[in-house]
């Protein structure tokens, strides 16, 4: 009997985080009639540096901004593909993301260990008002915004760097 709980709550547990990555996987997007009614939120957060920055700032510029955190697993290759995507269009886009309910120590930490600290746009959101403005409720979230500051797009969950390549077109070709 001793042995028989720990195997229980093993197997309830794996099948838990099982469940998490697939629903997370299989998150639907947000379709583009609903996303187009609903403005980029404004936000005024500050970067690494301790500057403030607000969505205003990129009025004119189509915007990419992804939500992550240190503890989401997902968000460790999504970071390193995000920059790689950042670099090849330039300043055709603005990528920035912002970090969920994290000091700067722990999040700077992380982007330095990946080596994307100096790639973009990094923000912090100490009391995630940013993820909650998009309705947030899986990681990572992403939001696509035309230069009008509209929402093209918002992905919820992972996304690799070929799908990340294929909405940033799309975004430029609105």
């Amino acid at each position: 009997m001793n042995r028989v709980l720990p195997i229980i709550i093993g197997v309830l547990i794996v099948g838990g985080v099982g469940w998490l990555v697939v629903s997370s996987r299989n998150a639907p997007e947000r379709s583009n009639q609903q996303a187009e009614s609903e403005k980029a939120p404004d936000f005024n957060l500050k970067d690494y540096s301790g500057n403030t920055v607000r969505i205003a700032d990129f009025q004119g510029k189509p915007l990419v901004i992804n939500s992550w955190a240190a503890w989401c697993s997902f968000c460790r290759k999504e970071l390193v593909d995000f920059v790689t995507v950042q670099k090849e269009f330039g300043d055709r886009v603005i990528i920035i993301a912002v970090d969920r309910a994290e000091s700067l120590t722990v999040a700077k930490k992380y982007t330095d260990e990946l080596g994307v600290t100096n790639g973009m746009l990094f923000l912090l959101d100490p009391t995630d008002p940013f993820f909650q403005s998009i309705g947030g409720f899986s990681m990572p979230e992403t939001i696509f915004a035309d230069a009008k500051g509209t929402i093209v797009f918002h992905k919820r969950g992972p996304m690799n760097v070929q799908e990340m390549r294929e909405k940033i077109q799309q975004l430029l070709s609105r």
